[in-house]
């Protein structure tokens, strides 16, 4: 079977702003310069197009970001309960039971080192079927001093 519409995912990253009217995101690509110290959200809309069991997700980042929340634990968003993992150099989520649907992981990053860096990519993959995978492009960051 084709896993070409089965999983899919998209990778956005977001810089935080600060303004009198609240919290803004502006949406970052490889011409965006960052700052050290910038506050950025990582999104991944994740699409299943039929319910599927041990899903893995692997979101690698580059070294100049580093995430806010380090610990490990279970979490429950949008009617899913999922497993979140933070490594070295990557995010891990781990799903038991995925229904059809629509879904939207997000964390924070702070930026910690200036330079031109390579954001990995993004994997989905169905454990016990590891046919159905899917991965985003990476993207590279400039952060400046």
């Amino acid at each position: 079977p084709s896993s070409i519409n089965t999983l899919q995912v998209v990778k956005k990253i977001y810089r935080q702003n600060y303004t009198k009217t609240g919290n803004e995101l502006e949406a970052i690509s490889e011409k965006t310069p960052l700052k050290i110290g910038d506050r950025l959200v990582v999104r991944l809309e994740l699409k299943v197009d039929r319910p599927m069991e041990y899903v893995h997700i692997k979101d690698l980042r580059a070294s100049a970001l580093e995430p806010e929340n380090v610990n490990s634990g279970y979490h429950y968003r949008e009617g899913l309960y999922y497993y979140e993992n933070t490594r070295d150099a990557a995010t891990n989520f781990f799903v038991e039971l995925m229904p059809k649907g629509v879904y939207v992981f997000e964390y924070n990053l702070r930026v910690t080192h200036a330079g031109n860096f390579s954001n990995g990519l993004t994997t989905i993959q169905c454990m016990y079927a590891p046919e159905f995978t899917s991965h985003t492009a990476g993207i590279r960051i400039d952060v400046k001093q």
